[in-house]
């Protein structure tokens, strides 16, 4: 028993007093979960996309467009001939929020009047890039996936997750900065 005892404590000794060896880190790619994230977000666009094709067939009352940002838009109501917003001009303008259906989401009374400085001020993009395809007084109806909207967190009351969103925009009024430095 004396010699099993001396074994073992000798044993716990050697173990003991050696040194921890540090663990090798652990790697893990980020790119795979990016990959998936890329390949989800193309699976949402696209199903957004055939949303808002049908949307566009059955409103065949409008003439829709569609823009180099991955919106669609028609103009309403036209107006005569004058100059779109460009960077550092004052708008002024009305919008409402529908989804694809057409059931109103929130109304121009609720949202107000929206005083823009164009691309100078920070603006949900879907308005941001909108409102630079309008004239003075031209009504214009904007089909928006949800990468343009409030994305894959919604606004929290109406507006869900991942929603594409039909904006309605009134331009009331364009107030041109006389010293804008790009005249492009």
């Amino acid at each position: 028993m004396k010699i099993t005892s001396l074994f073992f404590l000798a044993f716990i000794t050697l173990v003991s007093c050696q040194e921890p060896s540090p663990r090798k880190p652990t790697f893990q790619s980020n790119q795979l979960k990016i990959q998936a994230s890329v390949e989800r977000n193309k699976k949402i666009n696209q199903s957004q996309q055939r949303l808002i094709a049908e949307a566009i067939k059955k409103d065949s009352l409008l003439n829709y467009q569609s823009s180099a940002y991955g919106y669609w838009f028609a103009i309403e109501k036209k107006a005569p001939t004058l100059s779109k917003p460009k960077t550092g001009d004052e708008v002024v303008f009305r919008y409402k929020i529908q989804n694809l259906s057409g059931e109103t989401l929130y109304d121009e009374m609720e949202l107000g009047n929206v005083n823009y400085l164009v691309d100078k001020e920070d603006l949900l993009p879907a308005l941001r890039y909108a409102v630079k395809e309008l004239k003075e007084t031209e009504i214009g109806v904007f089909l928006v996936p949800s990468f343009l909207g409030y994305g894959y967190q919604g606004d929290g009351e109406k507006i869900g997750i991942n929603q594409p969103l039909r904006f309605t925009i009134q331009l009331n009024s364009l107030k041109q900065n006389s010293n804008r430095l790009d005249s492009k």
